[in-house]
């Protein structure tokens, strides 16, 4: 879920579709593959490194200018292309500032001792052996009460990132487990953004739609929490001797107190009352700089002169405090608002080529064809998920993965004879969940930045994420569950 304020979210619900008669859909899907081309040649014949540390942000510009060029040959002017961009930048402008504020709070709650004392109470609870299934039940029933992935990721998921490295588990692993486990508390929360959206766009009610998703949700959530569980035996940690020798040097470098947990336990009291995002994660900042006074002075001295300046740094910069295990000194570390640029500069960049995609009319272009293809009840099923996950990649955004999909095809569904949960049930299956899966995505740009773990390093483990577009259509392949309209 994307943390936006109700208004944006309203505006986004009935953003108009640009449709351009002019555009083929090969000139649509040409700035497509030439992202896709350069992304590639990037990743595998230069190592993520042609273009330097932003390499990907100069892509999405690349390809954006491909797609204005085809706009400008189709008669769409210069002003809509900015219209259009100005528009999806300001639809992003509360993430960035959410993520702002959680590099900020990843350097506080480090230097208060909150992260470490997460990590030191943690590896004192959860065995290795069930640290993976344990990871997605917890960032499962997070994200149900808050409604919100991104909270969840960026309070218990960044703990329980460093309690599994601590005990040698892959970070890829671990991510995996907490945005399997968000994802599915997200989809069935009430109190989701996108949970509300989709049936808004499909036309149908929120708790039909929620009670419709359980069919497929369910057993997908299920065949996730096995998996893990074979993962959790077989992979090699550190075992219980070096759990005990992460305690000593935690409470050798720290001032371990359970009076830190606090600051955690106000921050998701105050997101449960409905506390705006950025008002939550603020009082999070400024709760853990005062406890970082009053429980890590001796860690604030060690790394400036003065304690107000080691704060400001922990919020603005790279910190990293030192302990007896380098292992631990490594995980102990933040990049704080700058570790958060990256980040927020590929968002950016991923606006703008979504933008100049819309205005050109190549979205709509794209969706229509793949709605025109849907001969069967299987294949509009199938053009409805392509098109989510399309959308997805293209327009990198996960609201416009919802709205113009369900716009699209919420009249084939009626035609059809089915009920508006199918395709509200199919939006989150597809849309909701593969946004994560995408870097450049900004969904996928903020997990990947708030878990410190690159998307193709926890891909193949958001079991959950690329999982549930399959059930979705092994559901409407053997027609199960596929509710007919009532006949009048």
């Amino acid at each position: 879920m994307q943390e936006n304020n109700k208004n944006s979210e309203i505006k986004i619900e009935n953003q108009k579709i640009q449709q351009n008669k002019e555009l083929s859909i090969w000139e649509a899907l040409l700035p497509v593959f030439i992202l896709i081309g350069l992304l590639a040649y990037n990743i595998f014949a230069k190592d993520g490194a042609w273009l330097g540390d932003y390499s990907n942000q100069y892509i999405l510009l690349m390809g954006g200018g491909a797609a204005a060029i085809i706009g400008f040959l189709n008669k769409t002017t210069i002003n809509k292309m900015f219209a259009e961009v100005w528009e999806n930048w300001k639809s992003v402008f509360v993430p960035i500032l959410i993520l702002v504020l959680v590099g900020a709070l990843a350097g506080t709650w480090l230097i208060s001792g909150i992260i470490p004392a997460m990590v030191y109470y943690g590896l004192q609870v959860l065995s290795p052996t069930i640290f993976l299934p344990a990871s997605v039940i917890i960032a499962a029933i997070i994200s149900i009460a808050t409604g919100s992935s991104w909270t969840t990721s960026a309070t218990v998921g960044i703990a329980l990132v460093g309690i599994g490295s601590a005990l040698g588990i892959p970070t890829g692993m671990i991510a995996g487990a907490v945005i399997s486990g968000a994802y599915f508390g997200d989809k069935m929360s009430p109190l989701s953004d996108t949970t509300n959206l989709a049936p808004a766009m499909a036309g149908t009610d929120l708790f039909t739609h929620i009670k419709y998703m359980t069919f497929t949700t369910v057993p997908t959530i299920l065949i996730t929490l096995v998996v893990f569980t074979i993962l959790s035996f077989s992979v090699n940690t550190s075992g219980s001797s070096d759990v005990s020798t992460l305690l000593n040097a935690i409470n050798n470098a720290f001032n371990i107190s359970p009076w830190l947990f606090v600051v955690p336990l106000v921050v998701i009291a105050l997101i449960l009352l409905k506390t705006k995002p950025l008002v939550a994660l603020g009082t999070g900042i400024v709760l853990a700089a005062i406890f970082a006074v009053i429980f890590q002075s001796e860690v604030l001295v060690k790394l400036s002169d003065s304690h107000f300046e080691s704060i400001f740094n922990a919020i603005l910069s790279d910190t990293q405090v030192e302990t007896d295990n380098e292992r631990l000194t490594e995980l102990f570390s933040s990049g704080g608002i700058k570790g958060m640029l990256w980040t927020i500069l590929l968002i950016v960049c991923a606006m703008v080529f979504g933008g100049i995609m819309d205005a050109i009319g190549a979205l709509a272009k794209i969706t229509n064809v793949l709605l025109e293809m849907a001969k069967s009840i299987f294949g509009l099923f199938f053009s409805t998920v392509a098109s989510c996950i399309g959308l997805n990649i293209v327009a990198s955004d996960q609201y416009l993965a919802l709205v113009i999909p369900g716009k699209m095809f919420k009249k084939a569904f009626d035609d059809r004879g089915l009920a508006p949960e199918n395709l509200s049930r199919t939006l989150e299956d597809s849309g909701t969940v593969t946004s994560v899966l995408i870097p450049w995505n900004t969904c996928g740009a903020y997990q990947s930045g708030v878990l410190g773990v690159g998307v193709g390093e926890y891909f193949i483990y958001a079991i959950f994420n690329w999982l549930s577009p399959f059930m979705t259509l092994i559901f409407a392949a053997f027609r199960i569950k596929i509710r007919q309209l009532a006949k009048k």
